[in-house]
């Protein structure tokens, strides 16, 4: 789809211009509103412009009116006390959402190829990448990722979305070197940790190790073994006991004897001095013999409480005497075995939470990594559906390339060609290149790059300073 015919009115400071649908050269000197027909032309497609006025100064109203060879009418209209209106019909149809329709057939390359050319490079790779039409939402990259991945400009092209998703200094990759350095320091916090810990140590069986039972087990022994032991003591020493009760008993009897004996020489000696008292003495002396009885019934008695209670303690030990010693050893290393396992129950615990925490680390971290790829493959997977706008165009890495070689390689002749290339990509595009400031081409690149939209049929009108002292539109 070609122009047939291009009318200008009170626009950009032109009166009035027509062109044909020919390609031409508008040459002449500074200030003499070569670009003004080039703004013009993309105020028609575009509805924009950089400049501050757009209807030509003393009139109300400028118009722009395009037809194509097939039929086709755009009819821009700014007002400087209206609203603009816009009018575009395809064959004998209104195009009801023209704004959109206009960007259809038209690609931001083809109105202004020269600043392409003075764009930096990531910026040129931006808008090459801009081009590749790939239907994809928001709802895409949703189903792709299982969510939308955050830090991300979406307002990008999908291939420049997919390398940022990707990138090293993306969400993704921080996130998964933040969560690979945890694993680093949790491992070797494990292993720190599991070299205190015996090898095939068995948590559960000290975790339910009834230690309290084990202590009362071993406390039931150690007493009864401790009676055993006092009743045999008993039983060796019973005689030596009884020996010495009856020694008791026997001096306790004779020094009564003697006591005794000492009273009645006594009294017998009072007796002999004392006449007058001779009648209590003998009556004291008859006495003396139940006084005796007296004392040696009770230490008799004490004798036979005190056997008594050695007979009953003996009795009481017959119980234990003839069991065996049991031993202890065995019971005791098994509760120090079981206090010293109980201890490292708390460092394992803390080592099991830490290993679960390293699973779910490491399956996020693959998580992660399983994004980053898929971030890089999907570009693949998409230019092999997606529509390019230039043949041999591949992506590395977020970067066109054409051919094999990064746009920014190319000198500014080539990428005016590479323009032209993109203009001619959609048939059903609007077969225009505006070309403005070919002044800055050297004489042989403009020639070529003429000759090259000739040849792919594209009708391009461009602008060049001169010396001339007039404005001529050259047809080419």
């Amino acid at each position: 789809m070609r122009t047939s015919k291009i009318k200008i009115r009170s626009l950009f400071g032109i009166s009035e211009q027509e062109l044909s649908g020919k390609s031409v050269e508008i040459t002449g000197p500074k200030g003499a509103g070569k670009t003004s027909v080039l703004d013009a032309i993309r105020y028609a497609l575009t509805n924009s412009s950089k400049r501050d006025w757009i209807v030509r100064s003393g009139d109300n109203e400028g118009e722009i009116i395009i037809e194509t060879d097939t039929n086709m009418t755009i009819d821009r209209k700014a007002r400087t006390e209206k609203a603009d209106t816009i009018f575009v019909k395809n064959g004998n149809d209104r195009v009801m959402r023209p704004e959109s329709f206009l960007k259809s057939i038209i690609t931001p390359l083809q109105l202004d190829p020269v600043a392409f050319t003075q764009m930096t490079k990531n910026e040129q790779n931006r808008a090459i990448l801009d081009l590749i039409e790939f239907d994809w939402d928001l709802n895409w990259i949703r189903d792709q990722f299982g969510e939308i991945p955050p830090g991300v400009d979406y307002s990008q092209n999908i291939l420049q979305v997919l390398n940022d998703i990707q990138s090293d200094k993306g969400t993704y990759f921080m996130s998964r070197q933040d969560i690979n350095r945890d694993i680093r320091n949790k491992q070797a916090f494990i292993e720190d940790i599991a070299k205190d810990i015996p090898e095939d140590y068995q948590a559960e069986k000290w975790r339910n190790f009834d230690l309290s039972e084990k202590y009362s087990e071993l406390m039931k022994i150690k007493d009864e073994n401790g009676r055993i032991e006092q009743a045999r003591a008993l039983r060796d020493n019973y005689g030596n006991k009884l020996r010495g009760l009856q020694a008791d008993r026997n001096i306790a009897a004779s020094a009564a004897e003697k006591a005794v004996n000492a009273e009645r020489k006594s009294l017998e000696s009072t007796i002999a001095r004392l006449k007058a008292e001779l009648s209590a003495a003998e009556i004291n002396i008859t006495t003396l013999e139940d006084k005796l009885l007296d004392k040696i019934r009770v230490i008799d008695s004490d004798y036979e409480a005190r056997k008594a209670k050695l007979d009953k303690d003996f009795g009481s030990a017959q119980e234990y005497i003839e069991r065996e010693i049991r031993p202890v050893d065995g019971l005791e290393k098994e509760i120090n075995e079981a206090e010293t396992m109980i201890r490292y129950l708390n460092e394992y615990d803390r080592m099991i939470t830490m290993q679960k925490e390293l699973e779910e680390l490491r399956a996020d971290s693959e998580e992660y990594t399983r994004k980053i790829e898929l971030a890089r493959t999907l570009p693949g997977k998409i230019l092999e559906t997606a529509k390019l706008p230039v043949e041999g165009l591949t992506v590395e890495n977020g970067i066109p390339l054409i051919h094999g070689l990064p746009v920014s390689n190319r000198s500014d002749g080539e990428l005016l060609e590479l323009c032209v290339e993109i203009a001619i990509s959609k048939p059903d595009s609007l077969q225009i290149i505006l070309i403005d400031g070919t002044e800055k081409l050297d004489d042989k690149s403009r020639e070529r790059l003429y000759r090259k939209c000739r040849e792919k049929g594209l009708q391009f009108i461009a602008t060049r300073t001169t010396n001339d002292n007039e404005l001529l539109v050259t047809e080419l």
